[in-house]
């Protein structure tokens, strides 16, 4: 449900040979216009992705994101009528008002009905079914606009009130759910879970590692077409077809380090660490290497990884939050921090930079080196939170006396 952020980017290069690209048909624009036209999507997206994942549950799942679906599927299908740069530009943005809250209401929702521990599979398996959109406007449009009316229909609100459970398999679900974990029954919006969130020692970390992730790390998707086809591939059949490969190997990679992850035979962090070091190397030698077909090799690993990193993480930072207005706010406000990679994204890997991108990378690589910072705080913190929360337990339970 993912295709118009991946393909906007992919239109830049289609035409190309006969002089008839997007951006000749918008206007002749400038590497700048393309920029902001990939940029501007993410401004409102950041901005009322907090506030659209909590309001999931005031509406109730079904009737909010059928509603989602169906206004951008509505504005998705009104970028085929655009004729210049401002028209793109009103486009890209309401697209991104009506998209807010999706990917991160997905995520709230699945925490209703799942402890963090039973995420990974779930929420790798979300991202990796994204890598493989690929259609344009008109069809992107049309299948989500399809899917609200099922959705508004279909989509299970809580174990409470759905009719397909008997009350004993209701009641295990919520009894394997954490104590604080989201639940309907809640307050949807509880002001000292606000204050305790702001309070925590994971809170800010957290927001470091998407924002520092999400532009040094999710950049180069952004221009992935147009890169393969500035290495010196020079058609454009072959150039689209090249852009399938990299999100096939996220694919493979997400689903088997999630296999792993869900069994308990390696750790998110260790996992996000070991993808974050790949892609650094993957930009060291970008910089160094001149053989195109190399180049090629190394951002297709690039992409892997740097796909595949929100993901693994993602169910520690559902975990960590405690509480059903903690669990909204966290999702959306951590999911909004990294939506700068769109909005910085595109400016860093702009045209311009090309055919070798040597500055983008070196850019790419500092983010990327200040993210393993914030990814070893945020462990330490956790682990020290999950210390204390053991030690008050076997208190209340009467194992530790003081």
């Amino acid at each position: 449900m993912r295709m118009n952020v991946n393909n906007i980017s992919n239109t830049a290069i289609l035409n190309k040979e006969e002089g008839t690209d997007i951006r000749k048909q918008l206007g002749n624009l400038s590497s700048s216009q393309w920029a902001w036209a990939l940029s501007i999507f993410w401004y409102p997206y950041m901005l009322f992705e907090p506030v659209a994942t909590l309001t999931l549950k005031r509406f109730s799942p079904n009737i909010w994101m059928s509603r989602i679906m169906f206004t951008w599927g509505i504005v998705s299908m009104c970028q085929a009528a655009t004729h210049n740069y401002s028209g793109i530009l009103a486009c890209c943005f309401f697209l991104g008002m009506a998209e807010a809250g999706f990917f991160p209401g997905v995520l709230y929702h699945l925490s209703f009905w799942y402890p963090a521990h039973r995420l990974p599979l779930r929420v790798a398996f979300l991202y990796a079914c994204g890598m493989f959109a690929g259609t344009l406007f008109i069809i992107e449009g049309i299948l989500p606009t399809i899917c609200s009316a099922y959705t508004y229909f279909c989509l299970p609100g809580y174990p409470q009130t759905v009719d397909f459970l008997s009350e004993d398999e209701c009641a295990a679900i919520l009894a394997d759910l954490p104590q604080q974990a989201p639940t309907m029954r809640a307050k949807t919006f509880d002001t000292d879970q606000v204050k305790s969130l702001f309070k925590s020692a994971t809170f800010f970390p957290f927001l470091m590692i998407w924002t520092t992730h999400g532009i040094g790390g999710w950049g180069i998707s952004f221009v992935l077409p147009t890169v393969i086809y500035e290495l010196g591939i020079s058609n454009t059949a072959v150039s689209q077809v090249l852009t399938v490969p990299p999100f096939a190997l996220v694919f493979l990679i997400l689903m088997s380090l999630a296999y792993f992850i869900h069994h308990g035979y390696l750790s998110h962090w260790v996992a996000g660490l070991g993808v974050e070091g790949i892609q650094i190397i993957c930009y060291i030698l970008l910089i160094n290497v001149k053989q195109p077909v190399a180049k090629y090799i190394f951002v297709m690993i690039a992409t892997a990884a740097s796909q595949s990193f929100f993901a693994i993480i993602w169910p520690e930072r559902i975990r960590v939050a405690k509480g059903t207005t903690t669990a909204g706010l966290a999702i959306g406000m951590t999911n909004a921090s990294g939506q700068l990679m769109g909005i910085v994204g595109p400016q860093i890997y702009q045209p311009k930079f090309g055919p070798t991108y040597r500055i983008s990378y070196a850019c790419s690589i500092a983010l990327l080196a200040m993210c393993l910072g914030a990814v070893l705080s945020t462990w330490h913190f956790v682990r020290k939170g999950d210390a204390k929360g053991m030690t008050m337990q076997e208190t209340e339970d009467g194992v530790l006396v003081a």
